[in-house]
């Protein structure tokens, strides 16, 4: 039984869009917000981000938990980076002074204005990256996966391959969901009881594991005679899917293009590239 991933996008507008431009909007954002370390300007682009977020109307309640994850992580490592980082700033100004606040009992790191400031800039940074990036993951269609890397360059043979593994985990899990009901069914106790040890445990999924990679490696021969009978690989193929960029898809390419060059050019020129500190979190500023 094949399972494709969740489509939880269907019919917003950003599903509407060529699915080319999910991947390169990630693409310029990505590389439009690495080089901003002034908040203010990472502010605009923290907004950004969400605007773009909200046009695929993702459910929250479908993804509460990867937002929940990744706001967990990106805090945690954020915090770990300040505490761990020997008050240590990057992206300071030449000859600039840090004005500290204190120092973290036990581990005696300095929190200053400018550590901050900086961590405050690493997450909305890590966050709005996540916001544009969920989307093309539940706002893209399964059924345009392969098409859309073969448009954007990548050998047909590649972006076949991208296509069957993005189908292929969703189905390995959930044949792997079934073989555990099964053997459950059958009276076999996969938790609980007096077994410990790494070992032991896993010699309790054996039941599970075996019948589940036997399950794959079928269908995996089962594509592949398909495949063979079709001539797959023996000259360049064509797409039953066409794909065109229509005058909103231009628009909102370009309009994330020429953020990226407005940034590029912002941090040689303005500073951007340096961190800012606003006044009222200087001691006596």
């Amino acid at each position: 039984m094949n399972f494709a991933p969740r489509y939880l996008g269907r019919g917003s507008w950003l599903a509407r869009r060529d699915p080319r431009i999910l991947i390169l909007v990630v693409v310029c954002f990505v590389t439009t917000a690495v080089q901003v370390w002034d908040l203010r300007l990472m502010a605009v682009l923290f907004a950004i981000a969400f605007v773009y977020y909200r046009s695929a109307r993702i459910p929250f309640r479908a993804v509460r938990f990867q937002w929940t994850f990744a706001v967990f992580f990106v805090s945690l490592v954020v915090v770990s980076n300040l505490v761990f980082a020997s008050g240590r700033v990057q992206r300071l100004p030449p000859d600039a002074v840090q004005h500290v606040y204190g120092y973290l009992p036990v581990f005696g790191t300095p929190i200053s204005a400018e550590s901050v400031i900086f961590a405050i800039t690493q997450w909305t940074r890590f966050i709005a990256m996540i916001a544009v990036g969920l989307p093309l993951a539940f706002a893209l269609d399964p059924e345009v996966l392969g098409v859309t890397f073969a448009r954007l360059g990548v050998p047909y043979r590649f972006a076949f391959a991208i296509d069957l593994t993005w189908r292929f985990v969703p189905s390995f899990l959930a044949d792997f969901r079934n073989t555990v009901d099964a053997q459950r069914v059958r009276g076999l106790e996969l938790s609980g009881g007096r077994v410990r040890g790494p070992i032991a445990k896993l010699r309790r999924q054996i039941p599970v594991l075996v019948p589940t990679v036997v399950n794959a490696i079928a269908g995996a021969e089962d594509t592949i005679d398909a495949m063979d009978l079709r001539a797959f690989g023996t000259g360049n193929r064509t797409w039953f899917r066409e794909l065109r960029f229509d005058r909103t898809d231009r628009l909102v390419l370009g309009g994330f293009v020429a953020l990226l060059i407005a940034s590029t050019v912002a941090a040689w020129t303005a500073g951007t590239a340096l961190l800012w500190v606003p006044s009222f979190l200087i001691p006596g500023g």
